[in-house]
């Protein structure tokens, strides 16, 4: 996987996200010497060969009314796990979507999503869809309930410099 100096200071200027304007992406063009159309060939490019997975938008989702997000946790049997976190994700209200191991004696939970609603009976029976479209019922699960939102922002790998992105990616391989 070669990673050109232009590929990494493209990582550089948009891990944070993409400038709120008409035309993002000539905004960072600009800002790294690069033209608006070599930045989108380059994002394509970089997808295409697995250094980046997507390009999403984070939505704040509280300032949007939807101020009950439930953290489904599930208990899923082992040979159920890619299956049911597979249909979860099709799932239109199921915004993440996790396997996580179990703690075990006291968290036997490895599957986790996430359902934002206006209200707390909205994502109860979202959760409950995902139980019986999916022959959950005899799944041990919950719903924990956000209380207070203290930060909300997208993934962001502290990647400083072009020699820090080329540090993560080497890793990453």
């Amino acid at each position: 996987m070669a990673l050109s100096e232009q590929d990494l200071l493209l990582l550089q200027a948009i891990q944070g996200g993409l400038p709120l304007h008409a035309r993002p992406y000539e905004m960072v063009a600009q800002s790294i010497g690069m033209s608006e159309a070599d930045v989108m060939q380059r994002l394509d490019y970089l997808q295409e060969i697995g250094v980046m997975k997507r390009l999403g938008v984070i939505v704040r989702h509280h300032e949007l009314g939807y101020r009950c997000n439930g953290m489904c946790v599930w208990d899923i049997p082992n040979d159920r796990l890619e299956e049911i976190g597979q249909a979860f994700s099709a799932y239109d209200f199921v915004t993440l979507c996790y396997e996580r191991p179990r703690r075990m004696p006291d968290w036997p939970y490895n599957l986790f999503c996430m359902i934002h609603g206006k209200d707390r009976d909205v994502v109860l029976e979202q959760a409950e869809r995902l139980v019986r479209e999916n022959g959950l019922e005899d799944i041990q699960r919950d719903v924990l309930f956000s209380t207070k939102r203290f930060k909300q922002r997208g993934a962001h790998y502290g990647m400083c410099s072009p020699a820090k992105i080329k540090e993560v990616v080497t890793c990453a391989k």
